[in-house]
């Protein structure tokens, strides 16, 4: 009996939108929170301001990865790459938190970012690698595929 390792379970897929958008999510929300221990460690405002817009880009990057990656479930040459439910649901997480994060850093000074501005930043960091390890799970089943 041989095991024949394919790198795709059908001849041809396309490439998936989200890929280009929901990196810069998990980048700007890991940079907020290294901003936000910044600013802990400092009160430079500058790393305040930081933090409210890297927290900005981030859902706005989020939101469009996450319409990227709809458009993707729908397309049938990249359903295939889709990163399954739980990493889909762990994103959308993600996003919650980022955006109650927001809210957060809205306030001002001190206040905004210790001791729960930091907490939510490193909740959603942690919920970001939960979600790229779910995605990376999936993935390799799929391009690891094994045919008997």
């Amino acid at each position: 009996m041989t095991t024949t390792y394919s790198t795709t379970t059908s001849g041809r897929a396309g490439f998936p939108l989200r890929t280009f958008f929901v990196p810069f999510a998990f980048v700007c929300f890991t940079l907020t929170l290294l901003t936000d221990i910044a600013y802990w460690r400092t009160s430079f405002m500058m790393w305040h301001n930081f933090s409210a817009w890297l927290l900005f880009a981030g859902l706005v990057f989020g939101g469009i990865g996450l319409l990227a990656g709809a458009i993707d479930m729908l397309r049938r040459s990249t359903r295939i790459w889709g990163p399954g439910w739980g990493a889909a649901l762990g994103y959308i997480v993600m996003l919650a938190f980022g955006v109650l994060n927001s809210f957060v850093h809205a306030g001002d000074g001190w206040t905004a970012i210790v001791p729960m501005g930091i907490l939510l930043s490193t909740i959603t960091v942690i919920l970001a690698i939960f979600t790229v390890l779910l995605a990376a799970r999936g993935r390799s089943r799929v391009i690891w595929s094994v045919e008997r």
